[in-house]
């Protein structure tokens, strides 16, 4: 019983520990990135990616902290259609959409 207990806790808490890294690094972001950044993050939860979309999530993140590093302006990076540029981004992952 204590190792189902403990499978049950680790499923549980696995995912909200990853969420709460993945949104204390965000917070990190300079503001226009965080801007961005939430917005994207808005709409694919609205998309419902497939498969691992935290995994889409931390991708992105490691885009923006690396560009915010480099110094390039968050519209080098999104272009003048940020829609366009997340679905590009998400094609690079082969999991399907909810919707």
């Amino acid at each position: 019983m204590t190792t189902f207990i403990s499978k049950l806790i680790a499923k549980v808490i696995g995912p909200k520990q990853g969420w709460r890294e993945y949104k204390a690094r965000a917070r990190q972001l300079p503001a226009s990135y965080r801007t961005a950044l939430d917005a994207l993050e808005r709409y694919l939860n609205y998309l419902g990616p497939g498969g691992d979309g935290g995994a889409i999530l931390a991708e992105l993140l490691d885009l923006f902290e690396q560009s915010a590093a480099n110094g390039t302006p968050i519209r080098e990076v999104v272009g003048e259609d940020p829609v366009a540029f997340i679905e590009a981004f998400i094609q690079n992952y082969s999991e399907g959409h909810w919707r």
